[in-house]
C-alpha cells in the first residue's frame, strides 16, 4: 500500500476565501494576560476542527473530576444503545454510602437508596458528585473495575491515547488517572456529536432539583458566558483547578480546556477570557459541506478506477478576524483503496494549512459507491495502471 499525497485548490472552492484584511495575516490579537495563570491551555474550534491557541495541548495531567466526563460519555452510550434507561432505579450499595456519601461533592446518598438514573447524571453532570459516580458505574457493571474498563474502551475508540481512567469519578488515585487538553477535547466531540439531547438534557442544565434543594451547575459558562453550556469543572490539590468548557453561537462551537490554575475565580476568568478571545478575534465563514467534491482518489479491482471524494459534515473555515485566508490542502491516504467502497465510508484525510499556519487534517469520505469490477474489467483496470 502507498502512501499519496494529492494537491488540492482549496480556495477554488469557496471564493469568499479572501476577506478584508487590517492585519498582517496569520496572527490574531494578543492573547488575555489572563490565560498566562493556566498550566494547560487549549481552545479549539469544533466547527473547522482548528486549534486556535495551544499550550501543553498533548502534555498529560490529572483530570480531578473532569474524569466525570467520561463517566457521562460511557452512561450516554448506554442509554442510546437502549442497555440503560434514564428511569431505571439503582440501589446504592452500603460500602458505597459510607466511603463516598458526604466525601468531597456529593449527593449525600444512603445505604439501600433507590436512586433513578437520570438523577444520577444530573448529579455527576451539575454539582461533579462522587457518590453518584460511583453508584452509577456499579449500577452499570457492577464493580468499579469494569466501569473504568469501558472508560478506557471508549477512550482508545475516540484515540484518546494521552488518557487513562481508573474510576468514574476522578478522585485522587496517585496519577493513574490522567489526560491531555487534546484528548479532551475528543470527547467533548462525542458527547455534543453522538449525544446531543443527552448533552442538553443534563451537562448544558444551569440546575437540578434534589430532595426539595435547587442545587446549581459548577460550571464557570452555564448561564454566565452566551451559549456556554458546558462541560467539567475539576479540583484538586494536586490537580489545581482545571475546566473543560464549551460554548456554541450561531452554530460555531469552541472548546476551552485550562488545567493547573491556582484558584477557582482564576479558572472561570482565564477559560472566560480565552472563550470570548476565540469568539472576538476569529472569523469562521461557511467553507466545506457534504457532497462537496473535494477530488478524487485511486480504487483498486473497482467498477471505477477512482472515487469522488469529501467531507462528512459541514466546516468551516477560521481566520484571524480581519485577515485574508487562504487555504491550501493536501489529501492523504493509503491506497489504491480496495473496492467494494461504500458511500461515506471513510478513505483518507485532508490535511489544510490556512495562511501557511501549522496543518490539520480534515476527514474524507467516499461522495459515492463504488462496486467491486468483474473480472474482465478487473483485467482492463489493472492494464491501464500498468500503462500509466
Amino acid at each position: 500500500m502507498l502512501f499519496r499525497r494529492l494537491p488540492v485548490v482549496l480556495a477554488a472552492l469557496l471564493p469568499t476565501l479572501a476577506l478584508a484584511a487590517d492585519r498582517p495575516t496569520g496572527h490574531a490579537a494578543p492573547l488575555p494576560r489572563s490565560v498566562a495563570q493556566a498550566r494547560v491551555a487549549l481552545l479549539f474550534d469544533l466547527s473547522s476542527e482548528r486549534t486556535l491557541y495551544a499550550r501543553n495541548e498533548e502534555a498529560r495531567f490529572l483530570p480531578a473530576s473532569m474524569a466525570k466526563a467520561m463517566t457521562l460519555l460511557v452512561a450516554f452510550d448506554a442509554i442510546k444503545a437502549g442497555s440503560l434507561r434514564e428511569d431505571a432505579l439503582i440501589t446504592v450499595r452500603p460500602e458505597t454510602a459510607r466511603r463516598w456519601s458526604g466525601r468531597g461533592t456529593t449527593l449525600f446518598l444512603q445505604e439501600n437508596e433507590r436512586v433513578a438514573v437520570r438523577d444520577l447524571l444530573a448529579g455527576v453532570a451539575l454539582i461533579s458528585a462522587n457518590d453518584g459516580a460511583v453508584a452509577l458505574a456499579e449500577g452499570m457493571d457492577g464493580s468499579l473495575t469494569r466501569f473504568s474498563e469501558r472508560m478506557n474502551a471508549r477512550a482508545r475508540n475516540l484515540g484518546m491515547a494521552d488518557s487513562h481512567f481508573t474510576s468514574p469519578s476522578g478522585f485522587p488515585d496517585g496519577g493513574a488517572t490522567y489526560v491531555s487538553a487534546m484528548d479532551l477535547v475528543r470527547l467533548t466531540r462525542a458527547l455534543v456529536e453522538d449525544h446531543p439531547m443527552l448533552y442538553r438534557r443534563y451537562i448544558a442544565a444551569p440546575s437540578m432539583m434534589w430532595k426539595g434543594q435547587l442545587h446549581a451547575s459548577k460550571s464557570p459558562f452555564v448561564g454566565v458566558v452566551p451559549g456556554g453550556d458546558g462541560v467539567k469543572t475539576g479540583h484538586t490539590y494536586e490537580a489545581g483547578f482545571n475546566f473543560l468548557g464549551s460554548a456554541e453561537r450561531g452554530g460555531r462551537r469552541l472548546v476551552v480546556v485550562v488545567g493547573g490554575v491556582w484558584t477557582a475565580p482564576g479558572r472561570a476568568q482565564s477559560a472566560r477570557d480565552l472563550l470570548e478571545w476565540g469568539y472576538s478575534e476569529w472569523d469562521a465563514r461557511s467553507w466545506l459541506s457534504p457532497g462537496t467534491p473535494v477530488g478524487h482518489i485511486a480504487v483498486q479491482q473497482g467498477a471505477r478506477r477512482r472515487v469522488a471524494v469529501t467531507v462528512p459534515r459541514a466546516y468551516r473555515l477560521t481566520v484571524p478576524r480581519g485577515a485574508r485566508g487562504r487555504a491550501e490542502g493536501t489529501i492523504v491516504y493509503s491506497g489504491p483503496i480496495a473496492a467494494p467502497i461504500a458511500k461515506g465510508a471513510r478513505v483518507g484525510e485532508l490535511r489544510v494549512s490556512v495562511d501557511g499556519a501549522l496543518p490539520y487534517a480534515l476527514p474524507l469520505v467516499a461522495a459515492e459507491t463504488v462496486e467491486r469490477a468483474g473480472p474482465f474489467d478487473r483485467t482492463v483496470n489493472g492494464l491501464l495502471g500498468l500503462w500509466r
